[in-house]
C-alpha cells in the first residue's frame, strides 16, 4: 500500500481491540503510523488483499513471492557476543560474531526505518508445555508474515491474556529494511540477528519467512538446554493413547513433515521439540512444509493443506487466472514451502 494513500484499511477501527498493555514504546518503537495488534486469520487476509502483498490462489490460500531470498540465508546470520553467549556459543560460519554495538546501532536505523510506517504485531508463545514456553512478541512490516507468525506459534486464548501479555524476546522482521556493510559491519545487506543480553532478535533485508521461525527456535535452542531442555530438531508423532511417541530426525527435504504426518498416528509436530523431564512437546503451533512435487496420493494430509484458507504458500507457481496452483512446477526454487496451522 502506497504511503500517499489516506485511505483507511479494513482493520483500521478495529486494530487495538487485542492490543496488550505492555507497549511497543517499551521496545523503543515510536512515531509509528498505525500499529495493528493481533489481528485474526480473516483480518490479516483482508490486510494481505487491500496492500497488494500477493494472490488468493484456488480454494483460499494466500500466495506470496519472496523475491531475491527463496531460503535461509545462514551465512547472514549473527549473534551477539556478549557476556551471556561468550562461552555457550559454538563462533563460527554460521555463528557469525556481532559486537553490541554493532547490534545496537543497526537497532537504531530500524528504529529511523519504522517511523511513519504501519506495522503488525502477534503477541503469541513457543513451546506447548506451559512450564517451558517462551512468551515472544513478533513485530512485521506486511501482514501476510503477521499471519505466518500466527500460524507458526500459538496464540493467547482471551483478551485478558492478550491484554497482560508481556514478551519475553522480541523479533522484528523488516524485510525492506537493507543493511549497509559499510556502516554495519554485515557480509551483505542482509542480517539475522540475535541479541540474548537484550532479548531482542531482527530479520531485516529478507522476505523470506523461514527466516522468522528459525530465528525463534535458535532462540529455543540456546535458552531451553540451560533449564534441563533438550531442544531436537525433529518431527513427532504419537500413538492413538498417547504412549508411545516416535522422533524423525533428518535435514530439511528428507521427509520429516512426510512420516510425522500419519493418518494412523497423532501428530505432535512437525520440526522443532523439546524433551523435559514430562516428556515430549512441540515448541511451535504450526507446519511449514515443502510441497514441490507434492502428491495427493502419496502425501494427502499435506497436500489437502495448500488448498485451505489460513494456508500461506511462498514461491508457488500458479495460473494467474484460473489461480490453479502447480506444484511440480519448481522455476522459482525447489523450496516451495506452505505454513499452515
Amino acid at each position: 500500500m502506497k504511503k500517499s494513500l489516506k485511505i483507511a484499511s479494513p482493520a483500521d477501527h478495529h486494530r487495538t481491540e487485542l492490543k496488550a498493555d505492555f507497549g511497543l514504546e517499551n521496545h523503543g518503537l515510536m512515531e509509528l503510523k498505525r500499529v495493528y495488534w493481533n489481528l485474526t486469520e480473516e483480518a490479516l487476509y483482508e490486510e494481505f488483499v487491500f496492500r497488494g502483498e500477493g494472490q488468493i490462489v484456488n480454494h483460499g490460500a494466500m500466495l506470496v513471492e519472496t523475491g531475491k531470498w527463496t531460503a535461509r540465508a545462514a551465512q547472514d546470520k549473527y549473534i551477539v557476543r556478549e557476556h551471556e553467549t561468550e562461552d555457550k556459543v559454538w563462533w563460527g560460519e554460521y555463528n557469525r560474531p556481532l559486537a553490541p554495538e554493532k547490534f545496537a546501532n543497526l537497532f537504531a536505523r530500524v528504529q529511523g526505518h519504522l517511523q511513519g510506517e504501519e506495522i503488525f504485531v502477534q503477541d503469541v508463545y513457543c513451546g506447548q508445555d506451559p512450564e517451558h514456553r517462551l512468551a515472544v512478541r513478533i513485530i512485521t512490516q506486511d501482514a501476510w508474515q503477521s499471519l505466518f507468525a500466527r500460524n507458526m506459534f500459538i496464540s493467547p486464548k482471551s483478551r485478558q491474556e492478550y491484554k497482560e501479555f508481556v514478551p519475553e524476546f522480541t523479533l522484528i522482521a523488516c524485510p525492506h529494511f537493507k543493511c549497509d556493510p559499510r556502516i554495519d559491519g554485515t557480509r551483505s545487506q542482509t542480517v539475522l540477528t540475535i541479541n540474548f543480553a537484550d532479548r531482542k532478535a531482527m530479520v531485516l533485508g529478507s522476505m523470506y519467512a523461514g527466516e522468522i521461525k528459525k530465528t525463534i527456535i535458535t532462540v529455543m535452542n540456546f535458552l531451553k538446554p540451560l533449564d534441563g531442555v533438550l531442544a531436537m530438531h525433529c518431527s513427532a508423532n504419537v500413538d492413538q493413547e498417547l504412549k508411545e511417541p516416535a522422533l524423525f530426525f533428518g535435514l530439511s527435504g528428507t521427509g520429516k513433515t512426510t512420516l510425522s504426518a500419519d493418518p494412523k498416528r497423532k501428530l505432535i509436530g512437525d520440526d522443532e521439540h523439546g524433551w523435559s523431564d514430562r516428556g515430549i512437546f512441540n515448541f511451535e503451533g504450526g507446519c511449514y512444509a515443502k510441497v514441490i512435487r507434492l502428491s495427493a496420493e502419496h502425501e494427502p494430509q499435506i497436500h489437502d493443506c495448500t488448498r485451505r484458507f489460513g494456508t500461506i504458500l511462498e514461491n508457488v507457481v500458479h495460473d494467474p487466472v484460473t489461480r490453479r496452483l502447480d506444484l511440480d512446477d519448481g522455476s522459482l526454487t525447489e523450496n516451495t514451502r506452505a505454513s499452515y496451522p
